[in-house]
Formats: structure tokens, C-alpha cells, sequence
């Protein structure tokens, strides 16, 4: 069986640049989940590490597929020098954890919720899940492996999150867009709901 997370640095590294720093987590049960943080310009990219080792899989499957299966890692962009975002770390490492330890399927257009701030000050509490092939190019395996989707996190506020919970993930999206919301901005206020 093919170690896939070499290739997914290889894959990070030559759409994001060398990562300038990195941290790594590991949860009691479950795989070390590293965070890579790549800087471009007053960009800073923090990418999950470790969450692509193994397929997620149906939490009502009786058996776990070693092989077959969805595979992600997830990307975050925020602008720098606006806050203390370094500390998004462990937010991260613990959502890139969440198919382990709770046998979650993460997808385009789900809410994952952090539990607290995504850092200190954050007026965020959660993320939505974009769509990915944007930024970094999905990775493909060799058969039968699905390929490594490389998602992005794009940062809620809790009234955003019921929001959405209530309309939908295009909705808010659509809602951002029409209302030229810069989702990078880490001291960005909720987007007009009403």
C-alpha cells in the first residue's frame, strides 16, 4: 500500500511554495495530523497533513475500507498581520481529525464547527467547506485509491452558520459574493443577512 502523504506535500509544496512553518498534533486513537503554513505575498495558507492517510469513510459501514473511499486535506487562506491566526493550529489539526474520530465524511458545502474561536479574537466559530480544484489540484492515486481533494475552509460566523443551516451553503455563498465579501479577511464582520 502506498504512503500517500509525500505525495500530498509534494502536491502542496508545488501549488503553495516550501511551507514556513509546521506544526503537528496527535489525538489520543488516532493518526498525527501535521499543519503546514505556506506564506505568499500578505497571504498566509495553513494546509492539514494527515487527514488523506486514510480513506473517510460511511460511519454506518460495518467495515472500515482500508482503500477505497473519499480523501481530503483542507486548506485554509487568511490575510496576515491582521491576527494572531498562527493559532488556528489546533482548530485545524482537530477538523483535519474529525473523519478519525468521529467517522465524519467531510464534503463540499458541510458546516464543521470548531468549538471556540478559530483563533484568538476570531468572530469565527466554524468554516464551510468549498468546493476543491481551485487551488491546489486534486491528487490522483493509483487505482482502486480515490483521489486527495485538497478542500477549502472558508471561515463562518455563528450567524452565518444558522444561517446557511437554514438556506444552504450556495446561499451563503452567493450571499458573500453579491455583497463583495473578502473571505480572507480575518477581522471580517458577518455578511448582511436579512
Amino acid at each position: 500500500m502506498v504512503d500517500v502523504l509525500p505525495l500530498v506535500e509534494a502536491r502542496l509544496s508545488t501549488a503553495l511554495g516550501e511551507p514556513d512553518a509546521r506544526a503537528a498534533v496527535t489525538f489520543l486513537g488516532t493518526d498525527r495530523i501535521e499543519v503546514l503554513r505556506f506564506r505568499e505575498g500578505d497571504l498566509l495558507r495553513y494546509a492539514t497533513l494527515g487527514m488523506s492517510a486514510h480513506p473517510m469513510t460511511d460511519p454506518t459501514a460495518m467495515l472500515a475500507d482500508p482503500v477505497k473511499g473519499p480523501r481530503a486535506e483542507l486548506v485554509l487562506s487568511v490575510r496576515a498581520g491582521l491576527a494572531d491566526t498562527d493559532k488556528v493550529l489546533r482548530p485545524l489539526a482537530v477538523l483535519a481529525a474529525s473523519p478519525q474520530v468521529e467517522g465524519l465524511i467531510v464534503t463540499p458545502g458541510a458546516s464543521l464547527d470548531t468549538g471556540g474561536p478559530l483563533w484568538p479574537g476570531a468572530p469565527f466559530t466554524s468554516v464551510l467547506v468549498g468546493e476543491p480544484g481551485g487551488l491546489v489540484e486534486d491528487l490522483e492515486l493509483d487505482d482502486p485509491m480515490d483521489p486527495v481533494r485538497f478542500l477549502p475552509l472558508l471561515p463562518m460566523t455563528p450567524n452565518e452558520a444558522a444561517w446557511k443551516r437554514v438556506h444552504g451553503a450556495q446561499a451563503l455563498q452567493e450571499r458573500w459574493l453579491t455583497q463583495g465579501t473578502d473571505l480572507r479577511d480575518p477581522a471580517r464582520r458577518s455578511v448582511p443577512l436579512d
